[in-house]
């Protein structure tokens, strides 16, 4: 993993289990990496990555478990997905919208092609 200078490594760690949560490589109910295991794969502090775990805590997405480690909670995956559906509906979607009329795309060319994107999409996850 490469740690970008932008933005505290932290952050990163903590959106790097977030995106895992979301794509359901850490499934829920499941323990991940313990600290001590992910501050040696990374090479970073463990107070880095316990800071990281200790957001996502925070935030409910993972339980400590006395003696056992963290876990992602339940209902995690969902708790992100309807977040980040929101976040798309109030800052992706009108920007798309209003970069579309920018552009001077009619509504319905649009939508028939994320109809067709949408259908190439479904046939690439069967």
């Amino acid at each position: 993993m490469e740690w970008t200078e932008g933005q505290p490594i932290y952050r990163q760690l903590r959106d790097l289990v977030v995106q895992r949560v979301m794509d359901g490589s850490f499934p829920e109910g499941e323990a991940i990496p313990s600290v001590r295991q992910v501050a040696t794969d990374y090479r970073i502090n463990h107070l880095t990555v316990g800071r990281a775990y200790q957001e996502l805590v925070e935030m409910g997405l993972l339980e400590k478990r006395r003696g056992l480690g963290m876990f992602v909670a339940p209902g995690a995956r969902k708790s992100l997905t309807n977040d980040e559906q929101q976040r798309f509906l109030d800052e992706e979607l009108p920007a798309f919208v209003a970069r579309i009329q920018m552009l001077g795309l009619e509504t319905e060319e649009v939508v028939e092609q994320i109809m067709k994107n949408q259908g190439n999409s479904n046939a690439d996850h069967h």
